[in-house]
Formats: C-alpha cells, structure tokens, sequence
C-alpha cells in the first residue's frame, strides 16, 4: 500500500476533524494516540476503523511519512501510531458506579476513568456540563482505561443506579468503607470549584465527605480516594 505523505489526505482530513467536538458527536468516531493506547485497545477487543503507523515503525496500519502524521496528531512528532474508533455508550450501571456532575476538565474525566477500572467500577456515567471521554485530553488522561470501563451518560441523578452518595466538602457523614455485600452505589462527584449544585445533593440518598487536612480535592483525586475507601478490604 502506498505510504501517504501529504496531511491534506482525506483519511488524514478526518483525523484532523475528529480533534473537535462536534465532528465527534456527529460521526460517533473518536482518535486514541500512542502506542500504548492502541495496545490496550487490541486487549479490551476494540477493532479500529483506521489505524495509521509512522513509515518505518514496523507497527500495524497504513503507513505515514513522520511529517504528515505530525502534522495531524496531538503529540506532534513524537506520534509513532493511532487508530480511529466507533464511540461506545452504556446504560449507568452497579454495583458501584461513578457521576461526574459539571467536570469539564478532560483531565480530570479521563484520571476518573482509569481509577473506575483500578478499583473494579462498572460504570462512569457522565452528567451535564461534563468533558467529552473521548475528547483527545480524556483519552490520554484514561491511560487506555476507556477501553476497559462502561461509559454512560445521564441528564440527572434519578437515572442512576443504586444508592446516590454525593460527595460534598466538610459536609454529610464521612465516607466510610468497605460496601456491604450485595450494596449497590453511585458516587456523585461534582467541578473541584462549584461543586454539586444543591437540587442534585437533594436528590441524593445522602451526602458524605472524605477527611482531608484542607480545603477540597480536584474530581479525579475525590473519586480515587472513594473509590478506594469503598473497594478496601475490611480489617
């Protein structure tokens, strides 16, 4: 197959489109970047639609000369592959399941998602007002984790499963782990600055918060730590 070496290629042209939000929403189609990325892919079953490698890599796809690829990737030209993927969107589910609630930092979405997946989630529901996953930030931010976790979205708290548990600053019980057996619960995470507004707090089985010698954690870090006080092994 002929090595393309122009950026203006059309499969190229689309790579670049796919950068933006709403080509996204409109194709269904998202771009993971890295090797590492795609290899967690090809673990978690997920066929890509296109996949491109640097000329001479060696590495699985149609081929790009290094300045075409640069041109088109987020890395610039350090990127060595990526592959084009169909989104995949799931019903929120449990037994333990994560909302984010006005998360708009992509960063913070995708650490979410990879600590959902290390501490044995089955679902991230994303809320209103929250980051694209598959934005290009989201993906690198999971570390692959995407591939491997639920992903759902809600317009509200009424659609998610189990118990709500709405994570508030110095306010509520404090969190408190391990779950019981057979418990079935959503952690309700909020924006590190505005927090959850008050009409989803309420609509919430309860509030709790996580002891901290400050003032707030961001929304990756508060979702980690619960997770891991939900998910430990009771002593």
């Amino acid at each position: 197959m002929t090595v393309i070496s122009s950026p203006h290629n059309p499969s190229l042209t689309q790579l670049r489109r796919l950068a933006r939000r709403p080509a996204r929403e409109r194709s269904g189609r998202f771009v993971a970047e890295g090797e590492d990325l795609l290899d967690a892919a090809d673990a978690a079953g997920w066929q890509p639609i296109e996949r491109f490698c640097r000329a001479g890599s060696g590495l699985a796809g149609r081929e790009v000369e290094a300045a075409a690829l640069g041109a088109v990737s987020s890395l610039g030209s350090g990127s060595r592959a990526l592959a084009v993927y169909e989104q995949r969107w799931a019903a929120p589910t449990g037994p333990l399941c994560v909302y984010l609630h006005g998360v708009a930092d992509p960063g913070n979405v995708g650490a979410v998602l990879r600590a959902a997946l290390a501490f044995g989630g089955a679902s991230v529901v994303l809320g209103p007002g929250c980051a694209d996953p598959y934005g290009p930030k989201a993906v690198r931010a999971s570390m692959g984790a995407l591939f491997g976790i639920p992903i759902a979205r809600a317009a509200g708290v009424v659609e998610l499963p189990g118990e709500r548990i709405a994570l508030v600053p110095h306010a509520g019980e404090r969190l408190r782990g391990p779950l019981s057996p057979g418990a079935c619960v959503t952690l309700v995470v909020g924006a590190e600055r505005a927090g959850l507004d008050e009409q989803t707090v309420a609509a919430c089985e309860r509030s709790a918060h996580i002891e901290i010698a400050g003032d707030s954690l961001n929304a990756a870090m508060a979702a980690t730590v619960a997770l891991y006080e939900l998910t430990r092994i009771a002593t």
